[in-house]
């Protein structure tokens, strides 16, 4: 049994019609998401995370300075809340568990921040632990890079980097993660584009390459991860737009699918998911097309586990859109269902 787990904006202030955590259940044969449970009164639980075994489940709140963490029903599903630990920061936006699952990394945007929390015995967190600055000079956006506003927290494939993207310093920040602490790289950092403003990122599962996908000038950069220093080179950029869109847009999310020969990037103002063919031999990327999302602003996207199936999720249309990855035709991607689902922001699978 497959369950899907989605947070959503909730507040006023952020025009939300977000309820809380949404439980559904995954049909694997046509991607169909049927609702099982809604855990309400929560200030924006956007970025989820789920331990290993699936009876753990971690989520930032939005524009606020906590992250909670809730026991998970392996045979239903529901969800019960344990408790919730401040992360000594403003508006943290995504987390991230170690390989051994004794950490929880947050990344706080609006302070410039990366919490380090200890994950106790029972899955429940303890009070941070480590706090690191991220330092640099800000991008030449007036608005949107103010200062250090680092977006999303990856361990490399091996466990031993975690790279940061920092939508407002124009950087992605490489740090070795070694008994439960963040140090420097021996390369500590490589600066994008100015203006780019890196916001997500994703690892090849199989060759040493990284693509972060860059916010404010709607691009894909490909870098060459090498896996003993975890330093960054970069070797391409692309739009994530098809050339005759003339509007405006900002880049969101991105992933690799599990061959690693498609990469996906989504796009808000354009309202598309961008479909990218990866040549392992020459590090390269190639732009398909970019199809609609049949809704507005994808601020998050992802695949089922088994990628089958696309699900765009629609903030500001309230629904989750699925779409069939199995017959292409000549399309990335297949519309197959929808489900109605208040400002989505994130999705987790749970298969336990």
């Amino acid at each position: 049994m497959t369950y899907v787990y989605v947070g959503s904006r909730t507040t006023r202030e952020r025009s939300a019609r977000g309820e809380g955590i949404s439980v559904f259940q995954l049909d694997p044969v046509n991607g169909n998401l049927t609702l099982k449970q809604v855990v309400r009164d929560l200030v924006n639980p956007s970025y989820l995370t789920l331990n290993r075994k699936g009876n753990r489940l971690y989520t930032v709140h939005g524009d606020g300075n906590e992250v909670s963490t809730f026991a998970v029903d392996l045979e239903t599903g529901q969800l019960e809340f344990l408790e919730r630990q401040d992360c000594r920061g403003k508006n943290p936006v995504h987390l991230a568990l170690d390989p051994t699952e004794q950490f929880l990394i947050v990344a706080n945007h609006l302070s410039g921040t990366l919490a380090v929390l200890p994950v106790q015995a029972d899955g429940t967190l303890g009070p941070v632990c480590q706090e690191v600055s991220l330092e640099g000079t800000p991008g030449p956006h007036r608005k949107e890079q103010p200062f250090s506003k680092p977006h999303y927290v990856a361990f490399d494939p091996s466990g031993r980097f975690v790279l940061v993207p920092d939508k407002g310093l124009d950087r992605i920040f490489s740090f070795r993660f070694i008994e439960g602490r963040l140090q420097p790289a021996s390369v500590p950092h490589v600066d994008a584009r100015e203006g780019a403003g890196p916001r997500h990122m994703a690892f090849h599962p199989s060759a040493p390459l990284a693509f972060v996908v860059n916010e404010l000038d709607s691009t894909v950069t490909t870098y060459r991860f090498d896996t003993e220093t975890g330093e960054l080179s970069p070797l391409q950029v692309l739009s994530t737009l098809p050339d005759t869109f003339c509007g405006n847009s900002r880049a969101a999310g991105i992933t690799v699918d599990s061959s690693g020969r498609n990469l996906y990037a989504s796009n808000r103002g354009h309202d598309s998911v961008a479909a990218f063919e990866i040549d392992v031999g020459t590090a390269r990327l190639r732009f398909k097309d970019a199809q609609s999302t049949l809704g507005r602003t994808p601020r998050f996207f992802t695949l089922s586990p088994d990628a089958a199936f696309l699900f765009a999720l629609n903030e500001d249309s309230d629904t989750i859109c699925t779409f069939n990855l199995r017959s292409r035709g000549e399309a990335s991607f297949i519309p197959s269902a929808s489900v109605g689902c208040g400002s989505p922001v994130s999705m987790v699978f749970s298969t336990g």
